[in-house]
């Protein structure tokens, strides 16, 4: 749908208002859902937990009289006090994935209602009869923020978060096997090690996923040096990145676009292309900035992506807004090529500042 801000800006102001509305409306609508689910989750713990104290007492019990009772019921002791222990991390674990979702709704209704209040006080486009697919980038920057903060919610539960209540388990095997096995106690505990700092690596993937901070301290091209070369330890896909121009700071908006961008670009030619090669070239000029992506992969069909990912659709949109340049080379069982070029004179600036 294409704006003629002559005559359509105010009805489709308000169409996307609409929409907003909608899209909050739905999200509230969930979050009261989760959040019964965390107060049900919740008893079921506190149950668990109490019921734990009590087998803990019992095995305690039973370590103080062991020589006098049998094998059989010191077995059924410590396997109660398992069963115990083993539901309710299960219990636990559900209970953190639900608060995640929490959090992220009640993060993205904020975010709608911010948009909803920002269109309500400030017109969609302003000044001369220019055409712009506004309400659809608007459109599409939200729900690729959507996507990107389920992406984050959904790996942060899977890996760290998961992680840290297997620590919690095998901390707590470990304590108990120092009473029984000594040898595998210790083996519990070099398991422990080993797994904490896997997921430490995890965490400061995720870290620097959500927001570098070497791209404020050092810049772009430094930056996206150090990702290439972490991503190339994580695939066995060969990355060449090369950059020309000149080495500056740029914009922060302008920046963190880019490197976005490029991080986007790289994530579908490792995660889907088959790709054995990927060339990254970067040039900084004095007049524009030109990036290039190239794999040697499986290419894909252009319409259907442009319909499907959102992460391309949101490149695209994004290098239009600043008035550049976007173009897709590929096909279906061919490599892929994409290009844009963002100019960073006074015909590129920041629409959004």
């Amino acid at each position: 749908m294409v704006l003629n801000v002559a005559g359509d800006t105010e009805k489709t102001t308000e169409q996307l208002k609409e929409s907003l509305e909608q899209k909050i409306q739905q999200a509230e609508s969930k979050l009261e859902n989760i959040s019964k689910k965390i107060k049900q989750s919740q008893v079921e713990v506190d149950k668990l937990a109490q019921r734990q104290v009590t087998v803990s007492a019992k095995i305690r019990k039973i370590k103080e009289n062991a020589e006098d009772l049998s094998p059989i019921v010191v077995r059924d002791a410590y396997e109660e006090a398992l069963d115990v222990q083993q539901r309710l991390f299960v219990m636990r674990g559900q209970m953190e994935k639900f608060r995640n979702e929490q959090v992220h709704l009640q993060d993205f209704i904020m975010q709608m209602q911010d948009i909803r209040e920002y269109l309500t006080k400030t017109p969609l486009l302003e000044g001369g009869d220019v055409e712009l697919n506004a309400a659809e980038v608007i459109e599409s920057v939200i729900q690729a923020q959507e996507a990107e903060r389920h992406k984050l919610s959904s790996k942060m539960h899977d890996g760290p978060a998961q992680a840290l209540s297997n620590f919690i388990l095998q901390a707590e095997i470990a304590q108990r096997l120092f009473d029984m096995d000594l040898d595998q106690a210790r083996e519990e505990l070099d398991d422990l090690k080993a797994n904490a700092n896997a997921t430490f690596v995890k965490v400061r993937d995720f870290i620097f996923e959500l927001r570098p901070m070497m791209l404020d301290d050092l810049g772009l091209i430094p930056t996206l040096r150090h990702y290439i070369e972490a991503l190339k330890e994580q695939n066995e896909t060969e990355i060449h990145f090369s950059a020309s121009g000149t080495e500056r700071r740029l914009d922060g908006y302008l920046e963190i676009m880019l490197f976005r961008a490029i991080q986007e670009l790289l994530g579908n030619a490792t995660r889907h292309s088959k790709a054995d090669t990927i060339r990254v070239h970067i040039d900084t000029g004095e007049d524009k900035i030109v990036v290039d992506v190239e794999d040697d992969g499986k290419g894909f069909n252009v319409d259907h992506a442009m319909e499907n990912s959102m992460g391309i659709k949101v490149i695209k949109d994004r290098v239009e807004i600043l008035k550049g340049d976007f173009n897709i080379d590929t096909a279906v069982g061919q490599g892929t090529r994409v290009g844009f070029t963002i100019p960073t004179g006074s015909e590129g600036q920041d629409v959004f500042a």
